[in-house]
């Protein structure tokens, strides 16, 4: 089996994902699956796109979720929230320490966990140890493949140094998400997870993904701020939607 980096990486890249202003456009989907089908893990397949059995290979989704009230179903503070998924880079990531051929792997620099498709056999133990389903089977190469934080863009040198982040920050028109290294107490995504309580998904399988959620703020508040109320008025919590995601994820 695959072993983890014995000290903590120097630096810890990757996203926070605010939801609540993700908007469900599927940019960011999108704009990954372009720039992958000729990126560092190239190609992204299609299976059948025009056909009755469509598949392919996404290493990013956008989830859509109808939310009530409250519990006794008034629906007055309802809404639609849109939760992209992709891998985490967990600290203790189990798709590595699973992998019998060192195919997977968390790189000792940054954190990023990757695949080195000419060592995988295709066994699929990283899709099933996987507890947010961010591993995809390639069934036409016969390997896994995930996201990648776009590493063939984050340290290329030939782009302009805005450009130098995953092809679905820079895609994103509202702004929803946002890449950087936790370690940096200055870094973007480590101040807006410390201001608006960016939360972990199942914080309780111990296995500290790094990217962070911004969890949806109450209309009430929204509306508050929109009021004149200032981002540090706005309250948090560990329940409510990405509670429920917790849960069914857990399942």
């Amino acid at each position: 089996m695959t072993s983890l980096p014995k000290s903590p990486s120097p630096k810890r890249l990757g996203l926070v994902i605010d939801l609540d202003t993700c908007v469900g456009c599927h940019a960011c989907a999108v704009n990954c699956k372009e720039w992958n089908t000729a990126g560092y893990h190239a190609p992204l397949p299609d299976t059948d796109p025009y056909g009755k059995d469509v598949d392919g290979v996404w290493l990013n989704r956008v989830h859509g979720f109808e939310t009530t009230g409250d519990t006794g179903g008034n629906n007055k503070d309802g809404r639609t929230v849109y939760f992209p998924r992709s891998c985490l880079h967990c600290e203790d990531a189990p798709c590595v320490t699973v992998c019998p051929t060192g195919a997977s792997y968390k790189r000792t620099e940054d954190g990023i966990v990757l695949v080195e498709e000419d060592k995988c056999i295709g066994c699929k133990l990283c899709s099933w140890a996987c507890p947010y389903g961010a591993r995809e089977f390639d069934s036409d190469g016969g390997v896994m493949k995930k996201c990648t934080l776009c590493i063939d863009r984050i340290y290329n040198e030939n782009l302009d140094a805005d450009e130098r982040q995953p092809a679905c920050v820079n895609a994103c028109p509202a702004r929803a998400r946002h890449f950087g290294d936790f370690n940096d107490p200055n870094s973007a995504v480590a101040k807006l997870t410390a201001a608006r309580g960016g939360v972990e998904l199942m914080p309780e399988l111990g296995l500290k993904p790094t990217n962070r959620y911004l969890p949806p703020r109450p209309a009430a508040t929204v509306g508050a701020m929109a009021d004149g109320a200032s981002l540090d008025d706005a309250p948090t919590t560990g329940g409510g939607f990405l509670g429920w995601i917790d849960r069914t994820l857990s399942r």
